[in-house]
């Protein structure tokens, strides 16, 4: 499958304007914001924003003077996020560093390139459980061995509509109940094993919040791993 064909499987979710306004007006993520106050050189730190949705993220690590890239499958929010961005860095350097792509392919970033990769609410997007593993794979790839992907995901026990996910058939960790579409979702000891036999070990505990939805809830899992 090429890289145009996945593209064109993203969930229309995903690139609705009141989507891309919700996720832009969002607060950069507090543990993202606190782990870059520990780089003393941010101009040295080369970081991948993962599913950069509508740039919360890639405008904290613009303003911060971050060696940046960001990535997403959306057109809408690859969009919003060169405009946010453009204002920190010019138009030119964010066309350049906002790229249109799939996490499962990394390929315009050589082997160990990044420092720390921010991967949050985007490896539960895969669409299958061998699927999710060739996406941490290929993060595992590009990110230099002691580099730290921050991540979040929603797990299998969350019920954002007042009901418990449906366990997609004969798919492996694969459920639905969010409006996004299915999603390949893991509890946090589960998590925490799967990261390991790819090479990840965790570099802060793994935490698991329930955070109130309109209907119910849902539980998002908090981590911060190290490849070894």
């Amino acid at each position: 499958m090429t890289q145009n064909q996945k593209l064109q499987h993203v969930s229309p979710f995903w690139t609705e304007p009141d989507i891309v306004d919700t996720f832009a007006n969002r607060d950069a993520d507090k543990r993202l914001v606190e782990l870059t106050r520990t780089y003393e050189k941010p101009e040295e730190i080369r970081v991948l924003d993962l599913g950069c949705a509508g740039g919360r993220n890639s405008v904290l690590l613009a303003s911060g003077k971050f060696d940046f890239h960001a990535i997403d499958g959306s057109r809408p929010m690859i969009s919003r996020t060169r405009e946010r961005v453009a204002g920190i860095i010019g138009a030119t350097e964010a066309e350049q560093r906002v790229k249109l792509g799939s996490m499962d392919d990394l390929g315009s970033f050589s082997d160990g390139f990044f420092h720390l990769i921010v991967a949050l609410g985007i490896y539960h997007q895969s669409v299958s459980w061998d699927h999710w593993r060739k996406c941490i794979s290929e993060s595992a790839r590009v990110l230099e061995v002691g580099g730290l992907v921050l991540i979040s995901a929603f797990t299998p026990d969350s019920q954002p509509d007042g009901e418990p996910l449906k366990p997609v058939h004969e798919k492996q960790n694969m459920y639905e109940g969010f409006s996004s579409g299915p999603l390949c979702l893991l509890g946090q000891s589960d998590h925490d094993l799967a990261m390991a036999s790819l090479g990840f070990g965790p570099f802060a505990p793994t935490e698991t919040v329930r955070v109130e939805t309109e209907l119910g809830f849902r539980y998002t899992m908090n981590a911060l791993y190290r490849k070894g």
